[in-house]
């Protein structure tokens, strides 16, 4: 009995751990797009139209939209390429072959391979090739009128629920290819030059052969956060209490310009976490900024006045910045005193970030990791394993 239970039970699909607010969020998700759909495509079309209002693959689309918005196959493209492509080719198919079974067969062939080479398959859009040769008569008669309604609409709209609701909801969506070097070389991110590198899984993919329900991009980032963990967990648990500067220096928003790049020069640092009585840290001011608002004479003397010179250009006067606040960065990315270093390495390492505030759970700054700070940390923990081993 045992065995046989097993052995069924190898037939289910091994699905990630989902939540019980995810899956609320998804069927809730489901209703709001359906009905939207439904709703505007009575107003658009008119309720006394001919053709349905609201076809059956929308079902199987808001499936994917809501409950799988990560996945490849649920993108904006696949969506209405997909579902665009598929009516077309089903239209043409009844148009052209008598025999609607046959018609049938060939629509969703054709609209797969289509798909497949403009890179927009949508699983539902299947459905929708098949729906434009077996709808019945009504469906017939409308031809490639069906492609714009209900087709374009229904997947118009219910894309555009999905990224309303999706991003309200906490969920990225779409999906868009990550950013490129934030140096704009084209050199790989420091994370990626080591271990499993992008072709390394683009080679295991192109091996593997056949259609993946995730993104290279989702797939090697989950792979790299694998590797946060496993780093983590053999590095033993050093925080950024451990390693963190604790007499920081801080400025206000309201503070001169003049001041923060006088207190950067005498103390030989780089960043002024910003920060208020009232509301902790609000911003950094780094070199960086300084050099952004900074433009050359005639003569190669540097000054601060960038807005000033826009103004001349055009003919009206601009306020040169003078006060922190008028160039500080205001998103901030900081940490917790409990979080872990390994935690910091994509940031720095990837997006460039050179100094990570520390606050408590007031937002009050208690501390600072440079990138200095942190190579210390990881070469003494290095050098501590090979002790060990030794």
């Amino acid at each position: 009995m045992f065995k046989a239970s097993a052995f069924f039970r190898r037939f289910l699909p091994s699905l990630a751990p989902i939540s019980h607010w995810e899956r609320l969020r998804a069927s809730c998700g489901a209703l709001v797009g359906v009905l939207s759909t439904g709703f505007i495509s009575t107003v658009a079309v008119g309720a006394d139209a001919s053709l349905p209002l609201l076809i059956a693959p929308m079902g199987a689309s808001a499936v994917l939209l809501f409950a799988a918005p990560s996945s490849p196959l649920a993108q904006p493209w696949s969506i209405l390429g997909g579902n665009v492509v598929s009516a077309t080719v089903g239209v043409t198919c009844a148009l052209l072959i008598p025999n609607p079974v046959v018609a049938a067969a060939i629509a969703v062939a054709l609209a797969i391979g289509v798909m497949l080479v403009l890179g927009c398959l949508h699983p539902p859009s299947g459905a929708v090739a098949l729906t434009a040769v077996l709808g019945g008569p009504v469906i017939r008669e409308a031809g490639y009128a069906f492609v714009l309604s209900p087709v374009a609409i229904n997947s118009l709209v219910i894309l555009t629920a999905a990224l309303a609701f999706n991003n309200l909801t906490g969920r990225r969506y779409p999906h868009l290819a990550p950013a490129p070097n934030p140096h704009q070389t084209h050199d790989p991110v420091p994370s990626q030059r080591l271990g499993v590198v992008p072709e390394d899984l683009q080679a295991v993919l192109a091996q593997y052969g056949e259609v993946v329900d995730v993104s290279p991009e989702e797939l090697d980032a989950f792979i790299h956060q694998a590797q946060t963990r496993a780093f983590t967990r053999r590095s033993g648990e050093t925080t950024c209490a451990e390693i963190m500067s604790r007499d920081v220096l801080t400025i206000e928003p309201q503070a001169p310009l003049r001041k923060a790049w006088k207190m950067l020069l005498e103390h030989r640092i780089k960043a002024l976490p910003v920060v208020t009585e009232a509301d902790g840290l609000v911003g950094i001011i780094t070199q960086t900024e300084f050099m952004k608002h900074a433009t050359l004479t005639p003569d190669g003397r540097l000054q601060v006045g960038l807005r000033e010179r826009i103004g001349n250009i055009i003919g009206l006067p601009a306020k040169s910045p003078l006060l922190v606040s008028d160039i500080m960065t205001r998103r901030v990315q900081s940490a917790v005193p409990e979080t872990m270093i390994a935690k910091l390495v994509p940031p720095m390492a990837d997006m460039g970030l050179h100094h990570m505030p520390v606050v408590d759970a007031d937002n009050r700054v208690v501390g600072i990791v440079t990138q200095s700070d942190l190579i210390a940390a990881l070469f003494q923990r290095r050098l501590d394993a090979v002790q060990e081993v030794a």
